[in-house]
């Protein structure tokens, strides 16, 4: 990093109070998502409190657990843990001679790159930033350069809502963030260990009380060609809000160690809106009718009683226990109970309808682990279909604000500790490509139209046949599968195909036959028209 001469501490302040006066309007949406549907989640309006009980409020657990599912869904389809979820591919304006040597190249930058996030805490902050991106729609994932000597070269820290802040730019990009925590004076001294820190931070004895600690402020602002960064210490705010800041460190990044990224957005905002948010009408509907539902219960469990007041029948000696004799009056109707006036049963079809709505809303129906018999081919590309409606839109925009980010800022670690050769995503020469399972459904959508294609070929004879390349047919097939480039052969250097015999298949039909029946043990073709 490289010294930055061009903001002040009083302006890096003054831009953070404002992008937290916006945030203050957000905070109570937040707060009662995170009660309803997680809360045993650091809220968005304050720190944890220790072992606090979190749960006295809530009744019904439909929404935390349908928050969970869709959580570990989307880690699952968008960044699997120990699987291969992108890829480096040569671009479009690569010559063919040169695509081999490239695609090797390629790979094996990618293999070092994957290697590093499975050896590094990556899958629990993740898991722990769709957490937050499920439930407040908005989430962010620190992407830091481990220490020398780490198992891995990178370090994730899923941050709380409650400590950040963001600027968004003309393209809606969450460029700006502002990052504010609570550190001790040992904290601060190991993370900025050449910084000149105030007397209100100078060490104290053992027996002189708790440790000093103070608010510690990073700004992380985009610049020309990359990203000024500021780490100061927050004053405070009324009457210490006039001294002036103290700052710990200054630097600068390529490419910003702050990963921000949204469920999805309304025109003008600058946070996203969750699922939760969408849904969370049904979720406290829910919450209260479980109460009530509750609450009758122990009415009919215990009952109510009433009795005449005719002197005689005494309430306070009464113990309802087995054996007891209740006195009364000659005349008098005794100890009779009460009907309870609600009913079970219309309470549960409203119950039933309200779990339903939040389920599909939260799309634990449709991205949740399938129960009964095992799914066909063509259902399970059907089920695909229905996702990729839903959630197109979403996906697109953490392909955009998470997954490319994650790996540019990975390969830019790469590429100074010497690891891997220089390589610029542009799309030209070096391309991304997902790998995700929801991608990878996508293909076999893609591979299921392909051989269907060829299928009818074969139907019509080898005449129709010879106008299929098979090598080149064999490569898109394995490139839409993901197979490794290093075990395939050039497909200029392959035997030529032998010439069709007449009559029947063929050599290459049977070519086209057998791929078709390797590659259906990892999804099966569809069946041919007429079939039963």
């Amino acid at each position: 990093m490289t010294i930055m001469t061009e903001m002040t501490p009083d302006a890096v302040m003054r831009r953070y109070r404002r992008a937290r006066d916006r945030r203050a309007a957000w905070e109570p949406l937040w707060q009662e998502c995170f009660d309803f549907a997680l809360p045993q989640r650091e809220t968005a309006l304050g720190r944890t409190t220790g072992a606090s009980r979190k749960t006295d409020r809530l009744f019904d657990g439909t929404a935390p657990d349908a928050v969970e599912q869709l959580a570990a869904s989307l880690l699952a389809q968008l960044t699997p843990p120990w699987a291969r979820w992108f890829g480096l591919m040569p671009g479009t304006q690569v010559d063919e001679a040169r695509r081999p040597d490239l695609s090797h190249k390629l790979e094996t930058a990618a293999t070092v790159l994957q290697s590093h996030f499975d050896r590094s805490n990556f899958a629990v902050e993740m898991h722990q930033c769709y957490l937050d991106l499920v439930t407040a729609g908005t989430a962010s994932l620190m992407f830091e350069a481990a220490p020398p000597g780490e198992p891995s070269a990178f370090r994730f820290t899923a941050v709380p809502l409650c400590q950040v802040a963001f600027e968004e730019d003309s393209s809606g990009r969450l460029d700006t963030t502002f990052r504010t925590s609570r550190l001790t004076r040992a904290q601060i001294v190991e993370r900025f260990p050449k910084a000149r820190l105030p007397d209100a931070l100078k060490p104290r004895k053992p027996d002189d009380g708790e440790e000093p600690s103070a608010d510690v402020l990073e700004a992380l602002i985009p610049a020309k060609g990359g990203f000024d960064y500021m780490a100061l210490i927050d004053p405070g705010a009324g009457a210490a809000a006039d001294r002036e800041a103290t700052v710990l460190k200054t630097g600068r990044f390529e490419r910003s160690p702050f990963i921000n990224f949204r469920w999805l957005k309304a025109p003008g905002e600058i946070y996203g809106r969750s699922p939760v948010m969408k849904t969370l009408p049904d979720i406290k509907t829910a919450n209260k009718v479980v109460e009530l539902v509750l609450k009758n219960a122990s009415i009919a469990v215990t009952g109510i009683w009433q009795a005449d007041d005719d002197g005689v029948l005494n309430p306070s000696n009464i113990r309802l226990t087995p054996g007891t004799i209740i006195p009364k009056a000659v005349g008098s109707a005794g100890l009779r109970p009460l009907e309870a006036p609600g009913r079970f049963d219309l309470s549960q079809v409203v119950l039933q309808d309200l779990r339903t709505a939040i389920r599909r809303a939260l799309l634990a129906d449709r991205l949740g682990q399938v129960e009964g018999p095992r799914m066909t081919a063509t259902e399970v590309l059907e089920r695909v279909a229905e996702i990729s409606r839903l959630l197109g839109a979403t996906f697109g925009r953490l392909q955009s604000e998470l997954l490319t980010p994650l790996v540019t800022r990975g390969l830019s670690i790469l590429i100074r500790r010497g690891e891997v050769p220089a390589l610029r995503i542009d799309g030209q020469v070096i391309d991304l490509e997902y790998k995700s399972p929801l991608a990878r459904h996508q293909a076999q959508q893609d591979v299921q139209a392909t051989l269907a294609f060829l299928d009818g070929l074969a139907r019509l004879g080898p005449q129709a046949l010879a106008i299929v390349d098979v090598p080149q047919a064999a490569q898109a097939l394995a490139a839409a599968f993901g197979v490794p480039p290093r075990i395939l052969k050039p497909a200029d250097t392959g035997p030529a195909a032998p010439p069709l015999p007449d009559g029947g298949e063929g050599a290459a039909g049977g070519g086209l036959a057998a791929l078709a029946s390797l590659l259906g043990a990892g999804a099966p073709p569809a069946p041919p028209a007429g079939a039963a």
